[in-house]
């Protein structure tokens, strides 16, 4: 694979991160209006693609079943965080939310908290550009534009 085939993957993830807001909350509608039902689905999905598709592909590659300590510490928070923000999602949609309305602002601030945690976690070895200033407000602004401005 080139040097550019991470982007493929970036654009997995946009397309479906970017429908998993409104497909759940349809999801949501269908099953009583219950987001406990809904998120119990997304488990069975998570199972099935996040725990039976990665053993197979692990027993594939002759790969051990090991795990270190830290690195199963760190990635099983980021489950924890994951499977949190998709409770929080269900409950904000349950409560009134629109998946218009959620979604770009989960998607407008997300990035706000990478960028502080990614800097903890790895700190940078220069001082920030004032640039990523700049991307903040560009992003506040944006993120403004949309709710003000979406359908």
């Amino acid at each position: 694979m080139s040097n550019w085939s991470w982007l493929f993957f970036v654009l997995g993830t946009i397309l479906c991160w970017g429908a998993y807001g409104p497909i759940l909350h349809k999801g949501q509608l269908g099953l009583e209006g219950n987001p406990w039902k809904a998120i119990l689905c997304v488990g069975g999905a998570y199972f099935v693609l996040a725990v039976v598709v990665p053993i197979l592909i692990l027993r594939l590659q002759g790969a051990t079943l090991s795990f270190p300590l830290s690195g199963t510490l760190f990635a099983s928070v980021a489950g924890a965080l994951g499977a949190g923000g998709a409770i929080c999602i269900a409950a904000a949609l349950k409560t009134g939310g629109k998946p218009i309305n959620v979604m770009p602002l989960v998607f407008g601030c997300a990035p706000l908290v990478n960028i502080a945690v990614s800097s903890w976690l790895h700190p940078p070895e220069k001082m920030l550009s004032p640039f990523l200033y700049l991307g903040i407000l560009c992003l506040a602004v944006g993120a403004g534009l949309v709710m003000y401005f979406k359908p």
